[in-house]
Order: structure tokens, then sequence, then C-alpha cells
């Protein structure tokens, strides 16, 4: 996994309009079947290549989910990071992710309410400049005046 900022956590007072994070994961057979076993998601379009090579796709996909996780580690990891709590996702899934596609999820910030410690962020997932996925999280940030 390769990210561009470290981990820990950005206050709401250091936040501005405009700040991005983002990381980049290779999405493995391995990553799938965990993925399966924790949600119990075992449909056979993510888990059997020959059932899946018959589906729309013309192959395996990963869960959306496990992309969308990708968006979950960068809120909480990097930004705002340790302490933020998630609010709402709006998602909206563009093309499918196969395992061995190298996915890069950015978060960036497109709001920010001090007085409610809200912050409106644009998500997306991309392989080789492509949206996968997009959408919108409201999280409640961390404050150093809480802390």
């Amino acid at each position: 996994m390769h990210d561009n900022f470290p981990r820990g956590t950005i206050c709401i007072e250091d936040l501005e309009i405009g700040m991005s994070r983002h990381l980049t994961k290779e999405i493995t057979c391995n990553d799938i079947e965990l993925f399966a076993q924790v949600s119990t998601d075992r449909n056979p379009v993510h888990m059997d290549d020959a059932y899946a090579r018959d589906t729309i796709f013309e192959g395996r996909i990963a869960h959306g989910m496990l992309t969308a996780g990708l968006i979950s580690a960068v809120i909480g990891e990097q930004l705002p990071g340790h302490g933020t709590v998630y609010l709402g996702q709006s998602l909206k899934f563009l093309a499918p992710v196969r395992p061995g596609d190298r996915v890069t999820a950015t978060v960036t910030v497109l709001s920010i309410d001090h007085g409610k410690r809200r912050v409106q962020l644009n998500t997306v997932a991309t392989i080789d400049g492509k949206p996968v996925m997009k959408g919108e999280a409201t999280v409640l940030a961390p404050s150093r005046k809480l802390d």
C-alpha cells in the first residue's frame, strides 16, 4: 500500500478546503477472499471464476464495499485521520475493480463547519486515473479544543 502522507490526525482547526490525501493499493484475490469472510458476502461474481465469466463483468470482481473501504482508510488514517467519526457516505460505482487492479482512493475537503466540527469530503477511487467509484462523505473531525 502506498499513501502520500503519514498517518495520524489533522484537527479541524488545521483543515483547509481543497486539502487532499490518498492511498494506492493493489487488490488481490486474497483481499477479496478476506473481505468475503468478514462480510459473509460470498456472491459467486466475487468468488468463482467460472461463474463470473458468464456475467456482464466477464470475470471476477472485487466487492464494491472493499473499494469503499479504501476511502474509509484514508479518512480514518490521514484526512482528518485518527479520532474522526463517519457520519455519512454516498457512493456511486462506475466500473468494476478486478483482482490485480491498483486502486487509488482520494479524499478532498469540500467544506468545513467549525461550529459543528463537520467536514464534507469528496471521495473518489480510480484505476489508472479512471474513476471506478465516487461519492461524498460527512465526518465529525477531531478538535484540539476537545482533546
